[in-house]
């Protein structure tokens, strides 16, 4: 049962008129499909006009597709790797070696998890240091045989906690992100769903960025800042609107590269079809970054990044 949200009203009550309809279907044919018109065309309206904190909303839905959801949709041959080699596996982060379209890639993302005992043991897709120090090992072997990596990000940040700071959680970001700056193979990252301060970067140093429609990215979550500039959280819709966190203002700012269209009601909606224009996505910047030369990708890379943060 899909979760509703209160801007979805519309189309709650247009689908609880056709579930009782469906145990009809012969007798009342043509109203059903007069009410999926309309739910259609309101879908295609409130999808268009999302504002900010909607698409907040929508990018936290308990159903929207997770980096696991799409490693299984989108790649075949898959062989999931463990541990950081060097104190424990952080199960928010997921890596493996996979094949799309006959091509050898790894794989690495952030899982939140789909249940509460998965949320727990993922723990909300909020990686420790040894996390980090798992994506620097999966990017020395991806460069080792020199095959692609992609990234799938989603995550409301890295781990907070005081264990996790007293094993160097900066440093393993700072790491990460100087690992990904260097590496001599091309790399993809794409935000799922939340992109949050430095545990998002911490994957999403690539040579192309990519986000979904509907998904976030942002230095804070916009409670976080409301909690700083308004001491209140009740203020996260403003903060939502001030982040410039959406992926057309992500565009916009030449923070990304592409934004991937989600179907109308959101991936949640369609994970069989959003994996399928995934999959199309990144066959194609795969192709395209391999005609580049491994130097020139890295140069442009760092340029790309440093210019980023001149601007800021």
């Amino acid at each position: 049962m899909i979760k509703y949200f209160e801007f979805e009203n519309g189309i709650e009550k247009i689908e609880t008129i056709l579930s009782k309809l469906n145990n009809n279907k012969e007798l009342n044919l043509d109203k059903i499909k007069k009410l999926n018109k309309e739910k259609n065309e309101l879908f295609k309206k409130i999808y268009s006009n999302l504002d900010p904190w909607q698409k907040v909303q929508v990018s936290r839905h308990g159903e929207r597709p997770h980096t696991l959801d799409y490693i299984q949709n989108i790649f075949d041959d898959i062989v999931f790797l463990h541990g950081d080699k060097k104190y424990a596996d952080d199960s928010a982060i997921v890596g493996c070696l996979a094949k799309i379209d006959g091509k050898s890639v790894f794989v690495i993302g952030t899982e939140k998890g789909n249940s509460m005992e998965t949320r727990i043991k993922h723990n909300f897709g909020m990686a420790k240091p040894e996390g980090y120090r798992k994506v620097q090992r999966l990017l020395k072997l991806a460069e080792k045989f020199k095959l692609p990596l992609i990234s799938f990000v989603d995550t409301a940040g890295a781990f907070p906690g005081k264990d996790a700071e007293e094993r160097g959680q900066s440093e393993s970001i700072a790491s990460s992100i100087l690992h990904f700056l260097k590496t001599q193979i091309p790399t993809i990252s794409i935000i799922i769903g939340e992109g949050g301060s430095g545990g998002a970067i911490g994957i999403a140093t690539s040579d192309r960025v990519l986000m979904l429609e509907h998904s976030i990215y942002s230095v804070i979550s916009p409670e976080g800042c409301a909690s700083i500039l308004w001491r209140n959280t009740a203020f996260s819709q403003e903060a939502a609107k001030t982040l410039k966190l959406t992926s057309a203002d992500c565009k916009k700012f030449k923070i990304i590269d592409d934004i991937i269209p989600e179907p109308y009601g959101g991936a949640h909606r369609h994970p069989i079809k959003q994996s399928e224009i995934l999959k199309e996505k990144i066959i194609y910047l795969i192709d395209q970054l391999k005609q580049i030369s491994i130097n020139e990708l890295v140069q442009t890379r760092k340029k790309k990044y440093l210019n980023i943060t001149s601007d800021i």
